[in-house]
């Protein structure tokens, strides 16, 4: 176990109480439907069970229980592992497949390059210029090779996809389009569910954020899974990568002309079509979509302040779910009209930051004359 991570689960087990945690729940409940999912990525390691911790700062400020769903612990730093884990390990056990190319921002390029060389896979990793060099940094000591082409994913993606057709051997991967990854993904809610304390174990709200629509994908399957839980769910973006928001709220498909936001891992000029099938899915089976969108200055406050709370840092993609409650401004709009239940913020966590990159963030964004 890595020395930060080995540092924060222990922290966690001394202040939070075994129940609330839920580690090993998962296991005993091998009769459930939801217990076979992505099982085998899980029993090989590939990702992990986080803990789901409240927050009693939100809980403050929401009147209600609020908890963290705790991903960025995940190997690579963040939830992208759980799809990861769960598509590459059936592509190599059903293909076969050795070597995989994937176009990423940086999060899903690093949960490729943690997962694949597990299952003795090359991996490649087309990214942006707009990655920042700290995950280039990351993916290399991974040791995947690393392309940097393109001013945006799409461009990145582009060449991913060239590259494989022009590879027999290879396997193309993609950061969040992919029904594996979605399967793998939605494990997140078979954890929150048996984690969750209380009677019922289902939440009012689930917040997470969105980039290409991948988590919210998995999300929205894993509540289906259970029932058909009517759990209002929130897509949180920045105002400048807000590719589901805009088309959700739009009523029709919006592809952005570029993307302007801090949160560069949220950068896909459009949002997978199933993102948007499946939310308005949940609402005619009587769930709540919502759409927040943040300011650059809202994410980076958010990260600021969730850094002082519980003493982790995120990266603003991350930062724009925390500040769908953090933000006066969108706190209220969020809650309206919530029924009643406990909230589960998804920290999906990112590595693209560090405590300088945090300090720079907060001088730009929060402390202008």
């Amino acid at each position: 176990m890595r020395p930060l991570l080995a540092r924060l689960t222990v922290a966690l087990l001394l202040l939070v109480p075994p129940s609330v945690l839920g580690f090993g729940k998962m296991s005993s409940v091998s009769t459930s439907p939801s217990s076979v999912v992505a099982s085998s990525s899980r029993d090989a390691g590939l990702f992990i069970e986080t803990p789901l911790i409240p927050s009693s700062e939100l809980t403050k400020l929401c009147n209600r229980p609020v908890y963290l769903k705790l991903d960025t612990l995940q190997a690579s730093g963040s939830f992208k592992d759980r799809g990861m884990a769960h598509l590459c390990e059936t592509f190599k056990t059903q293909k076969g497949t050795k070597k995989l190319i994937s176009s990423s921002g940086g999060n899903a390029g690093l949960a490729c390059a943690t997962v694949g060389p597990k299952l003795g896979m090359e991996v490649s990793v087309i990214v942006p210029e707009s990655t920042k060099p700290i995950v280039v940094n990351k993916l290399k000591s991974l040791g995947a090779d690393v392309t940097i082409h393109g001013k945006n994913w799409n461009a990145a993606d582009e060449l991913a996809r060239k590259r494989v057709e022009e590879d027999a051997e290879a396997e193309y991967v993609s950061p969040y389009d992919h029904q594996l990854l979605w399967t793998g993904h939605s494990t997140v809610v078979d954890e929150i569910v048996q984690q969750l304390p209380g009677v019922g174990n289902t939440p009012a709200m689930i917040i997470a954020s969105v980039g290409g629509g991948g988590l919210i994908c998995g999300i929205l399957e894993g509540l289906e899974r259970h029932g058909n839980m009517t759990s209002t769910v929130v897509a949180a973006e920045t105002e400048g990568a807000a590719s589901f928001g805009k088309s959700f709220v739009s009523g029709k498909k919006i592809r952005l002309e570029s993307i302007d936001s801090i949160a560069t891992s949220l950068g896909a000029l459009e949002v997978t079509d199933v993102a948007l099938d499946r939310a308005r899915a949940h609402q005619v089976k009587g769930g709540v979509v919502k759409a927040a969108m943040c300011t650059d200055a809202e994410a980076v406050e958010a990260c600021v302040r969730f850094a002082a709370d519980c003493r982790i840092l995120v990266e603003p993609a991350c930062g724009a779910a925390l500040a769908s409650l953090y933000s006066d401004r969108l706190r209220k709009d969020v809650l309206d009209g919530l029924g009643e239940g406990p909230i589960i913020v998804e920290v999906c966590g990112g590595s693209g930051v560090n405590i300088d990159l945090l300090s720079l963030w907060k001088k730009e964004y929060l402390e202008k004359e």
